[in-house]
């Protein structure tokens, strides 16, 4: 999607109205050539913004909602489901659940969860607000063809603006898929402090023990995959050779 580079200066010039172009970059680490070909292109990219919104102590998800392609960001924070907060704890953290569960704690610490964005926490996340046929919806709303958008997941990436239609055809609140994606943090987005925590421990013993398993699962055929590419490229390889 991109913003509107006059509409992106405007907005500059109210957070930093004394500052230069290179002062900017040097604060924010956007590189000067980088944000230089974006404001030709007319198109500057929303990593940019972040970026620069952390370096001036600005909130970065209220920074996008100021522009309209953005606009549902604004107004009341719509807090996530319990399936979009455990969907954003990654798969080793609920191994070592299972495991803290499982074990007297002994005198260890408590879990701490890993940040946000893990290994699989676009499609996680997908996949946790599907409740049927959100692909083919999502391409009936953007145009993108669903192996595209399938791509997307596997390569756990997500654009912003495919995140909110996402969020949109899934009923959902818009934050979601921004912090799936890492473009802006769980604090940011304006979840609760220790939210993705308390829907781990919200979960039964059951309920986790078969979550972990889908995971691994998952993971597990993910490697196998990866795993018969690489055969297959070293075989060519040899062949060539």
């Amino acid at each position: 999607m991109s913003l509107p580079s006059k509409a992106f200066q405007r907005w500059l010039h109210g957070i930093a109205p004394n500052t230069s172009t290179a002062d900017v970059c040097r604060f924010s680490g956007v590189k000067r050539t980088t944000l230089a070909q974006q404001l030709v292109r007319g198109k500057v990219a929303e990593t940019s913004l972040v970026s620069i919104s952390r370096a001036f102590d600005v909130n970065p998800f209220d920074a996008l909602a100021q522009f309209e392609a953005y606009a549902a960001l604004r107004g009341t924070p719509v807090p996530p489901t319990a399936a979009e907060l455990i969907s954003q704890v990654s798969t080793m953290d609920l191994l070592r659940a299972v495991v803290e569960r499982s074990e007297p704690q002994d005198g260890r610490p408590p879990l701490i969860l890993a940040d946000t964005p893990h290994a699989t926490s676009v499609r996680n996340w997908v996949d946790a607000i599907d409740g049927g046929e959100l692909r083919h919806r999502v391409s009936d709303a953007t145009g993108i063809a669903p192996q595209n958008f399938s791509a997307h997941l596997t390569a756990n990436r997500l654009p912003p603006e495919l995140a909110l239609a996402t969020s949109r055809a899934a009923g959902v609140g818009p934050a979601g898929g921004l912090v799936a994606s890492g473009l802006v943090t769980e604090s940011e987005a304006g979840w609760p402090p220790g939210a993705r925590r308390e829907a781990l421990d919200r979960l039964s013993e059951g309920e986790l023990a078969l979550l972990a398993s889908e995971r691994l699962q998952a993971r597990g055929k993910t490697l196998r995959r990866q795993e018969q590419e690489a055969d297959h490229t070293n075989r060519i390889w040899e062949n060539l050779g």
